[in-house]
């Protein structure tokens, strides 16, 4: 038996006085988020009074002014973005037009389209739920059975898909889906601030073609979007459908009081059993402090992970319905195991009402928990940010944000989780040892008071465009009247080097694909198929893993947690796609090691600041995971280093980078032998700081350093987008330099260690193991660097010959 429920105030309360003296209280800023008032409106006239009298039954007796308003620009037909917070009742804005329509035109249809499976899912029921005749409304995507995906093109009216369900069947087959294109009368994109960087130009093309064959089948959709409050809401979605769109931005929902507290995890004494139970699991960081005497040990900051565990379990046994949200897969799996495991020690059998939730879980899995968290069956939930979307997860209470999750716009999107219900909510952001999560947790005011991230997005990436435009064709010949749809001017010269490269043909019909197959292009950049994880001894499939990650997380000999369970990988087929383990308990655990080569193809932009050179341009990366490293648990040695043989990575990308001349190095005190150690530290800190300026994520964005790179003969620093073509995120970092790189060297120096730490200019996915790194030498850089640099800088565009993808 759990304690009766305690209220945020009094289970943050709780949480505080667990750390005992509150001189050492982990609690850095607690922000009051005070109670908003909802103010209603009328239903709209042109409301159908079936579909008004469904909502009423729901208990929605009246909207809200801005459901109201975006609802209407709507059945107008205008096309509209509302961009107001979680829980505020977006879907009512275009449930109520769309099903309006199909009330009133028996052949109409309606094409939702969602970033996530358990969001269309979630959407699915809520639309039964109000129980209309004839609207027959139906999920599609990966998970639907072949049989059930008939009934859905021929008999559904409102189809709930994604993007990838839109680009890989129903588009290639639109012929078979004429009926449906020829009535479509709204297509809503939910949660559209989620279609960012590669994935979101993308989308943006697949939105493109959608309008293309919808016209081509004589029908002109409206486009209402949902988005969680964001910088430019009407811009972002003008870029990501390329039409006018029209924001409705005030947010009239009710909302109750929210405690946000910003939570910095404690140093732990030497006698502490954390450092030996964490260490070599990634729970806990080691942090160097002063110089350490013969015989000391290092100071050891607890790991997010595992304080999130103990927040959770302490948040459950007060009877607490909380969901962690956590960065990473395997982090939801380890503070799921370690929050069971004490919940199991304190009441027997408590533990089963704590689960994780990612990404690779199976169809079944993830229902399963999606049933069990709705019911209440289960108080507590770890969670990748596969849940931050709309999902309705009414009656939860707090939330527990294991690392910054990129933007502020996820933060606020995952805080929202909770409180549904109008009622109190807490929030609590445990800070990773992570340059940006220190920084943040010690600045306040880069959360609170500042408006959210834009979303950055760019179709006329040619790695994107290229292999878009070459869909289009498959689908039907590209003519004339296509090119503005795609971009004008950009368009026209993808054609033409598409064209050179023989994979369009021109025909006085317009620009054909010459292939028999379709093109393969991802839309996600993950690299390919998720790789397989198959149990050798049974052939039970167990998940999937993107292709991109595969190499380091399912490299032979690799540690890999599922549910809980810890499994040992055997072999990993990359031709295949699979991985096959066997469930293993090793008191070890496995960290891969890779390397990195960087070559520039071409520069857009320059700034010529003297003895510092700022750059913007073209770059080719090569990577390579090469071994692995065995780490016992409970004191972290390494036990042996094992090579791997695994290919080699190519990525042609965009890059922002500086050279310092070795003159001005000299003359700020940075002796030649500890240049290596400084650019290195200084690029690790600016990529952890760069998400703060750029709406990424540090695991977008990749960085290298050297002392005397060939292409540049200068001490440079490299950082670039993680995905082919770019994303738009070093471009942000060059127009924004002087604020990143003023950012960068504030969090290096305002850091309490000596050295250098994790929460300052270490990094959790450095290939070098975190050596060289000179922390004062680092803040030295940055100190030259910004002397010499203007305050703004505007990038330039140019691309490189276009891409095409195979057939």
């Amino acid at each position: 038996m759990t304690a009766t429920a305690s209220g945020p105030a009094e289970l943050l309360h709780r949480l505080r006085a667990r750390s005992g003296a509150a001189a050492q209280s982990p609690i850095t800023h607690i922000e009051h988020v005070t109670a908003r008032a909802g103010r209603v409106s009328a239903w709209p006239s042109w409301a159908d009074a079936g579909v008004r009298d469904a909502f009423v039954r729901q208990g929605i007796t009246a909207p809200w002014d801005h459901q109201a308003d975006a609802a209407t620009l709507a059945w107008q037909g205008t096309h509209v973005v509302l961009a107001t917070g979680t829980a505020s009742g977006k879907s009512l804005a275009y449930q109520l037009p769309a099903l309006t329509t199909l009330a009133g035109d028996p052949k109409a249809t309606v094409l939702y389209l969602s970033p996530t499976k358990a969001l269309a899912a979630d959407q699915l029921r809520g639309l039964t739920r109000l129980g209309l005749d004839g609207v027959r409304p139906a999920t599609l995507d990966g998970d639907t059975p072949r049989e059930e995906r008939e009934w859905v093109r021929q008999h559904a009216r409102f189809v709930l898909t994604n993007p990838d369900m839109l680009h890989h069947s129903l588009l290639p087959g639109h012929a078979r889906w004429a009926v449906f294109f020829r009535r479509l009368s709204y297509v809503v994109i939910d949660e559209c601030h989620a279609y960012r960087g590669v994935f979101g130009s993308h989308v943006a093309h697949v939105l493109r073609r959608l309008r293309r064959t919808a016209a081509r089948y004589g029908s002109s959709p409206t486009f209402i979007l949902a988005s969680a409050t964001s910088g430019d809401p009407a811009g972002s979605a003008s870029r990501l459908t390329g039409v006018p769109v029209s924001a409705v931005t005030d947010d009239a929902s009710p909302r109750g009081p929210v405690t946000f507290a910003l939570w910095e995890p404690p140093l732990l004494p030497p006698s502490s059993p954390d450092r030996s139970s964490s260490a070599g699991t990634g729970l806990a960081s080691r942090t160097a402090g002063a110089d350490l005497a013969a015989g000391e040990e290092p100071l050891i900051r607890r790991s997010a992970l595992r304080e999130t565990a103990d927040l959770l379990t302490d948040a459950v046994v007060a009877g607490t319905r909380t969901l962690a949200f956590i960065r990473s897969r395997r982090g939801a799996e380890v503070v799921a195991t370690i929050a069971r495991r004490s919940l199991d020690e304190a009441v027997p059998g408590l533990g089963d009402r704590v689960a994780a939730y990612r990404g690779g879980y199976l169809r079944e899995d993830r229902r399963r928990i999606e049933r069990a968290l709705l019911s209440g069956e289960l108080l507590g939930l770890a969670s990748t940010n596969a849940l931050e979307l709309g999902v309705d997860l009414a009656g939860l209470d707090a939330v527990l944000i294991c690392g910054w999750p990129g933007t502020r716009a996820s933060l606020w999107q995952q805080a929202g989780r909770a409180g549904r219900a109008g009622g109190e909510a807490l929030a609590v952001l445990i800070a990773r040892d992570d340059p940006l999560d220190t920084y943040l947790v010690h600045h306040p005011e880069a959360l609170f008071g500042r408006p959210v991230e834009a979303t950055v997005l760019d179709p006329a990436n040619p790695y994107v465009l290229g292999p878009q435009l070459c869909c289009a064709a498959s689908e039907a010949p590209l003519t004339e009247n296509d090119l503005a749809l795609f971009g004008g001017a950009p368009a026209l010269e993808a054609i033409r080097s598409l064209v050179e490269q023989g994979v369009l043909r021109r025909r006085p019909s317009g620009w054909y694909w010459t292939h028999r197959g379709r093109p393969d292009v991802d839309l996600r950049g993950t690299g390919g198929a998720p790789v397989s994880v198959v149990e050798a001894a049974t052939g039970r499939l167990l998940g999937t893993v993107d292709q991109g990650s595969s190499h380091a997380m399912l490299h032979e000999g690799a540690v890999h947690l599922h549910q809980g369970v810890t499994y040992l990988v055997d072999e990993l087929d990359l031709d295949d796609a699979i991985a096959l383990v066997h469930q293993e308990e090793p008191d070890w655990t496995t960290q891969a090691r890779d390397v990195t080569e960087l070559s520039v193809v071409s520069v857009r932009s320059s700034v010529d600041a003297g003895p510092v050179g700022l750059f913007l341009g073209e770059v080719d990366v090569t990577n390579q995971v090469v071994s692995y490293q065995r780490r016992r648990l409970g004191s972290g040695e390494v036990i042996d280093t094992k090579p791997l043989d695994l290919p080699v990575r190519e990525l042609r990308t965009v890059a922002v980078w500086f050279t310092v001349s070795p003159q001005a190095l000299a003359a700020a005190g940075v002796e030649w032998a500890d240049v290596p150690g400084a650019l290195h530290a200084a690029e690790h800190a600016g990529i952890g700081l760069l998400p703060l300026i750029a709406t990424c994520d540090r695991w977008d964005i990749g960085g290298l350093s050297t002392a005397n790179h060939p292409d540049t003969e200068a001490p440079t620093v490299f950082v670039y987008d993680g995905h082919p073509g770019g994303a738009g995120f070093a471009e942000r970092a060059y127009a924004t330099a002087a604020e990143w790189l003023q950012a960068t060297r504030s969090a290096i120096a305002s850091c309490g260690c000596e050295t250098g730490c994790p929460s300052c200019v270490q990094s959790p996915k450095c290939g070098n193991g975190n050596n060289p790194l000179d922390k004062p030498g680092a803040v030295q850089v940055l100190t030259t660097v910004l002397a010499a640099l203007p305050p703004t800088t505007e990038p330039t565009h140019s691309h490189p010959a276009v891409p095409h993808p195979r057939a």
